[in-house]
């Protein structure tokens, strides 16, 4: 890591390089001349960047037998990818050397990052509560798909099965439902120090913990409990939700950020919100300006040539073949020495109808902060845009489920509404005087609505995540129609 912290560029330009020497007899690498890309800038230049579209058919060929095709090694694994946008999932390859070079990889620089910064720490005396999702085999070349959690459990060392829980057969089972039941059973007597998995579906296994137990809080559970690894979603709207049921000074929370096409950062301070970007898990990492995303002036750089305080997709050359692949999330450089980042949204995932450019990085602290002064939980929420009709104005409308119905949504929405000003002047820009954008309109969720519209789309556990933020009202219809009016 020291490496990597005072040579970043070189590092990841090193990297570049041996990839395109490992696949340059490929298909791929025929194709596009590997064999004599010797600079960073050629390989721009005939690389094309591509989205999950583009290479669908290559990676069904791969699953089908084919060899050779963008990776020399053969592919057993396929991640079952966790995306909201569409019903038919992607299925992302996962090479022997991606699982053991980035996500293994990651996971000892993870426990030696907290190690390093809580010496006293006593988290191998006790069990790490592991909550993944589930794998499935194929008719298909004798492969398996699932998702990336379940994926990395199936592949684990024994010795690292050993200080975990639940078991293997328990975190591997597909009903979500029997999984939960069963993993509080085997969990709740073991000595837990530790927690990893992603917060939303955490904090529902945590609360039948509690149920099951009578315990009024986790320590009464566990007393030995000393941090949490999580990453998928946004802490922010969960924190509070969080420090109630671990009501524990001490406690550490730390982020990830990985997804089924590699592992990328990792919190590297206690107490920190910035990631530092890992450089050398066989990932070459571009970036793409957010303004310039989506139209024909679409240009990818560098590490090197990132900026502070800018959002850019993200697009990532890996050892598992994904070559100049755009993963649909962004991102924004906190520190450039060494290069941390934060996460603020997906591609896809933001309102931007009436130029106001809403990042869900936004509407994450908006959530919270509106949470915090109004004494609310927030379970889930979703929000797309109300589009101009006549000469009514637009506006955003939001789905939330509160853990408990509120007294004053009104005063929810004026703290919600005016944080996202202070954090979004382009928001601000637009509400202002309501001249473009109407005040927003809150709908009061159902109990359970959410997981109900994620049951109904075989979406429950695992990686799947509500889409909170959409320029369309695909999702919003959709929730509409399920919910039963709350009167407050």
């Amino acid at each position: 890591m020291e490496l990597f912290i005072k040579y970043p560029d070189e590092v990841q330009q090193e990297l570049l390089m041996q990839l395109l020497r490992t696949a340059e007899d490929t298909l791929k690498g025929i194709k596009y001349g590997f064999n004599d890309i010797r600079s960073y800038e050629t390989f721009a230049e005939r690389v094309p960047i591509c989205i999950y579209e583009d290479i669908a058919q290559e990676i069904e060929q791969s699953r089908l037998g084919a060899q050779n095709l963008f990776w020399p090694t053969p592919i057993k694994w396929y991640a079952k990818s966790s995306g909201t946008t569409n019903a038919k999932s992607k299925l992302i390859p996962v090479s022997k050397e991606a699982l053991e070079d980035c996500h293994y990889k990651a996971g000892k620089d993870l426990l030696c990052m907290y190690l390093n910064n809580n010496e006293g720490s006593k988290m191998f005396e006790g069990k790490s509560l592991r909550l993944g999702g589930s794998k499935q085999p194929s008719t298909i070349n004798d492969t398996f798909f699932g998702d990336l959690s379940a994926i990395l459990i199936e592949n684990m060392p024994k010795w690292a099965t050993y200080s975990s829980t639940p078991s293997v057969e328990v975190s591997l089972m597909n009903e979500w439902e029997t999984k939960m039941k069963a993993i509080v059973e085997e969990s709740m007597n073991e000595n837990v120090t530790n927690f990893a998995g992603v917060p939303s579906w955490m904090l529902v296994l945590l609360n039948q913990v509690l149920e099951e137990s009578g315990k009024r809080d986790l320590t009464e559970v566990w007393p030995n409990l000393e941090a949490y690894f999580h990453g998928g979603v946004s802490f922010e709207p969960y924190r509070e939700q969080y420090q109630k049921i671990i009501p524990k000074s001490s406690f550490q929370y730390y982020e990830t950020y990985n997804a089924s096409e590699g592992f990328f950062a990792i919190q590297d301070r206690n107490n920190s919100d910035e990631l530092l970007l890992m450089l050398d898990y066989g990932i070459f990492y571009e970036f793409v300006p957010m303004t310039t995303y989506g139209t024909p002036e679409l240009k990818a750089i560098p590490l090197s040539e990132v900026e502070l305080g800018v959002n850019y997709a993200v697009v990532i050359t890996t050892n598992s073949g994904l070559w100049r692949y755009m993963i649909g999330d962004t991102v924004r450089f906190t520190s450039l020495k060494p290069y941390r980042i934060r996460v603020t949204g997906r591609t896809k995932h933001h309102i931007n109808v009436f130029g106001e450019e809403l990042m869900i990085e936004n509407a994450d602290k908006a959530v919270a902060k509106a949470c915090e002064e109004t004494g609310l939980e927030v379970i889930d929420y979703s929000a797309a845009p109300i589009f101009m009709k006549e000469r009514e104005k637009g506006s955003h409308e939001w789905m939330i489920e509160f853990r408990s119905v509120p007294q004053d949504i009104t005063k929810f929405s004026r703290i919600l509404d005016a944080t996202l000003k202070e954090l979004n002047s382009d928001y601000e820009a637009k509400r202002y005087n309501d001249m473009t954008l109407a005040f927003p309109t809150i709908n009061v969720a159902r109990p359970r609505l959410f997981y109900d519209w994620l049951k109904r789309e075989d979406k429950l556990g695992g990686q799947h995540k509500i889409p909170r933020l959409s320029n369309t009202r695909e999702y919003m219809d959709v929730l509409k129609r399920m919910n039963i009016q709350v009167k407050v």
